[in-house]
């Protein structure tokens, strides 16, 4: 089930991403971040609405059920998946999609390392080979033309994008971890609240300090509802896989993503595949059947 729903993600994401890609060319770093949730929110509930219609719980969904711990992970997470969606965004603004999409697959490695570290995660050697066989096929990507040709600025920008996103996947897996309820339901829950809580900061903020973004957003309608919606299904991909799988595994196998990304690239926004593509994509598809038998 991990592997089906890190496989939905990935490829939402990609689209996403491609979508965010076209905004940021007319549009501000915060008005594209908030293009990824703001209707996102009522996807998430529609979801949740039909997981208890399908699946019913017997635990009774009261206050009480989110704990302080759950409500931590769940603002931690919230805010650093705005950080890395604006980070994200100034990548593109600075390189092409591809590789600012890259560059943030480097959340891969730093999960793992923060994972092992701080939260407990066991990876067995097959593991620790494939993330690293990964971050190599990422970071032959990033650097397409040459190490040389990637500024430092660009280089911290896509460590720091892929940090607040390992963070974000960390605390996410813990949020839903707190939550005695079955899965997906625990999943879906905290999917809800994440993209609730975004929406209505940066709404606010939008609103007090740059009025204009909002226009531009209100006035690109179909662009904005498709980052939405593609962004909110990667997520319930993304949510549900991290409940049942550590997250350096999940995050490994979703830099299968990469191939999405060069496709859509080439048929979607006329991007010529360099024969280093094909290369890092050989070593992604390693790395994801080292840790899928791991």
């Amino acid at each position: 089930m991990w592997v089906f729903f890190t496989l939905l993600a990935a490829f939402m994401q990609a689209w996403r991403n491609a979508f965010q890609s076209q905004l940021s060319a007319d549009v501000k770093v915060a008005g594209v971040t908030l293009a990824r949730f703001i209707w996102a929110g009522p996807f998430a509930a529609l979801y949740l609405y039909g997981l208890s219609l399908w699946q019913p719980i017997t635990t009774p969904i009261t206050f009480e059920l989110f704990t302080a711990p759950f409500w931590a992970y769940v603002i931690g997470a919230s805010a650093m998946q705005i950080l890395a969606t604006a980070l994200m965004v100034q990548l593109f603004k600075m390189r092409d999609f591809a590789i600012g999409a890259g560059l943030a697959k480097s959340e891969a490695i730093v999960a793992a390392i923060f994972g092992v570290l701080f939260f407990g995660t066991d990876l067995s050697v097959l593991g620790w080979i494939g993330v690293i066989v990964g971050a190599t096929a990422i970071f032959m990507m990033s650097t397409r033309e040459g190490i040389k040709h990637l500024s430092l600025a660009t280089l911290l920008i896509g460590l720091a994008c892929g940090s607040a996103f390992a963070l974000t996947s960390l605390w996410v897996r813990e949020a839903s971890l707190c939550l005695d309820i079955p899965f997906p339901h625990r999943a879906a829950w905290v999917l809800l609240w994440v993209i609730g809580i975004q929406t209505l900061s940066l709404l606010l903020f939008l609103a007090i300090k740059d009025r204009a973004t909002l226009l531009a957003l209100w006035q690109r309608p179909r662009l904005t509802l498709l980052i939405s919606l593609s962004s909110c299904m990667g997520s319930i991909g993304w949510f549900s896989a991290m409940s049942l799988q550590a997250v350096p595994y999940v995050k490994t196998l979703g830099q299968v993503e990469v191939f999405f990304t060069i496709l859509i690239s080439t048929l979607f926004l006329q991007k010529k595949v360099k024969i280093k593509d094909v290369a890092a994509l050989v070593l992604i598809g390693i790395a994801a059947v080292l840790v899928m038998w791991s």
